[in-house]
């Protein structure tokens, strides 16, 4: 091989070991390891800052997430629990999940934590390529970014942020933080932030504001919670103007439509009285077709197709408030409490489960 060959396959080799380390230094931005460190078990769920997530594994083990305590496993017999000082992100748990692997996911206020089974692996909400185009990637797990204007879905591989599409009439002031994620039986994923309803159907992103959803003037979105359920209808739950219901992307609300908000209201985040559905915070549908809302202030509410009942959890609780509502792999519907505690609905009243 003559000199000149030579020079060129050096400067491949140089090129070659250049993006290697590159892309291992992009990486590392993008993932961290955090040092673990197992804590004691114990007899009893100790949350008293709130239940915000529930999720039970393929095994059957329950994780609980607080509202500023972290994470507490249950396998059946003890609890064990997770917050920073063993690797989580943040101590505040949003959602969470399990990938095709069996490693639980936890969706924070501060970024996302990948736990193994062993150490846990944290992924920043920031990321250097915001993108535009949705179906550029693919995952079907979703996470919240916070307060930025979009969403986080992990590839497999790595995590993709999503910029929203906001709609034409945004204000500047409008905040566009996740609140809730539900993916209906028809794949299409629905998102709720505060200031609009966003669905992605795998190739585009539709957005609902204030106009779409042909709201009165008084009525200002503010959406804390979202659920596609079976029979393909979209229930919006806001703080302060209750429940909107679409149908072929007609909304109503649902809440003033049957009463359920005071002539006084003031159709914002200021207390309401008994008999009242304005401040849904979780919505959830059971085995039974049934949907259940889970509201700041007056607690429980089902619908069965025509009627709502209003449920007391506990009136022992501080707070009637509901965090999360949640079916398990036995149909059992578990409600998480911001007070702390979960119940379990045994078809006429509520039993302290956890």
């Amino acid at each position: 091989m003559n000199k000149k060959n030579n020079n060129l396959v050096y400067l491949i080799f140089l090129m070659a070991l250049t993006f290697s380390c590159v892309e291992k230094k992009s990486s590392e931005k993008e993932v961290t390891k955090a040092h673990f460190s197992r804590t004691p078990k114990a007899d009893i769920l100790k949350f008293t800052s709130g239940i915000r997530a529930i999720f039970q594994d393929s095994k059957g083990n329950y994780w609980f997430g607080s509202h500023n305590e972290g994470i507490s496993y249950y396998d059946g017999k003890t609890f064990q629990y997770f917050t920073t000082k063993e690797g989580l992100s943040d101590n505040q748990i949003r959602s969470i999940e399990e990938d095709k692997n069996g490693n639980i996911w936890f969706g924070t206020a501060h970024g996302i934590s990948r736990y193994n089974g062993v150490d846990f692996s944290n992924y920043s909400y920031k990321t250097d390529v915001p993108k535009l185009e949705w179906n550029e990637t693919s995952g079907d797990l979703w996470f919240n970014a916070g307060e930025k204007d979009g969403i986080n879905r992990f590839d497999g591989e790595k995590m993709n942020y999503l910029i929203f599409p906001k709609p034409k009439t945004n204000d500047p002031n409008n905040s566009y933080g996740v609140t809730d994620i539900s993916e209906g039986t028809d794949g299409k994923v629905w998102i709720a932030t505060y200031n609009a309803l966003f669905m992605y159907d795998g190739k585009n992103t539709k957005s609902f504001d204030h106009e779409k959803l042909e709201l009165k003037e008084n009525e200002n979105l503010h959406i804390r919670s979202v659920l596609a359920d079976s029979k393909g209808r979209i229930w919006i739950g806001n703080n302060g103007i209750g429940v909107l219901l679409m149908e072929n992307e007609k909304a109503i609300n649902f809440s003033d439509k049957n009463g359920l908000i005071n002539i006084f209201s003031s159709k914002n985040g200021n207390l309401s009285p008994a008999g009242t559905l304005e401040h849904v915070f979780v919505i959830e549908e059971d085995s039974e077709g049934n949907i259940w809302f889970g509201d700041r202030d007056t607690g429980a509410w089902k619908y069965d197709g025509k009627n709502m009942t209003n449920y007391t959890i506990d009136s022992r609780l501080s707070k009637p408030m509901i965090w999360s509502i949640y079916k398990d792999n036995r149909n059992n519907l578990l409600f998480g409490m911001a007070s702390g505690g979960v119940y379990i609905f045994n078809g006429k009243s509520f039993d302290k489960k956890f």
